[in-house]
């Protein structure tokens, strides 16, 4: 992606979407298309903290987890210049809602990876690392999505589904959609 398309400060795109929904994977693929850099707000965390998100979850309390992912968000969003992905609830945070809404008011691109339940148990093994997914995993994982599906759709410019997708094919649709916008953009500003 040239910059020449480039129109807003920050992240070229943003993405965002539940667990396993192959946001990091897709962030990595999307980047390597643009020859970009590919950021992760969860690794950010972590690096921060010194230690995992389950560990942090654990020692310190999901409200210490979001408040380090709310400063990490808000600081990808003014640093970063590539792909970003977000972690899964961080869209839940009223200060992340508000900047990302500011981002898009300015023209940026967020993309919500949308998942089933049936392709995101594989991906996501339901694993101990994954703190809000322990007890019933699959249960956890569903209640999560209904509760966050609306904040997702309504953050979003653009809705991929990433069910029996690879990352690669994923970047590839987020790449033609966004060109096809900026064409109908082009179009609609010349008054044709």
């Amino acid at each position: 992606m040239p910059d020449s398309f480039r129109t807003v400060p920050g992240p070229r795109v943003v993405l965002i979407g539940p667990p396993g929904s192959g946001k990091s994977t897709v962030a990595a693929a999307l980047a390597e298309r643009w020859q970009l850099g590919a950021r992760d707000t969860d690794a950010d965390v972590e690096t921060v903290a010194g230690k995992s998100i389950a560990e942090i979850f654990v020692e310190d309390g999901e409200p210490a987890f979001r408040a380090l992912e709310r400063e990490a968000v808000g600081r990808a969003l003014v640093e970063h210049d590539g792909v970003l992905a977000l972690g899964g609830g961080a869209v839940l945070d009223p200060q992340t809602d508000e900047a990302l809404t500011q981002y898009v008011g300015y023209g940026g691109v967020v993309v919500f990876l949308d998942v089933s339940l049936a392709h995101a148990a594989p991906r996501v093994g339901f694993n101990q690392s994954r703190p809000l997914l322990l007890g019933n995993p699959r249960s956890q994982w569903q209640a999560l999505m209904d509760a966050r599906r609306p904040v997702y759709e309504r953050l979003a410019t653009l809705s991929v589904v990433t069910d029996d997708r690879r990352p690669a094919e994923v970047a590839e649709i987020i790449e033609l959609e966004l060109a096809a916008a900026r064409r109908a953009a082009a179009t609609d500003g010349h008054g044709a």
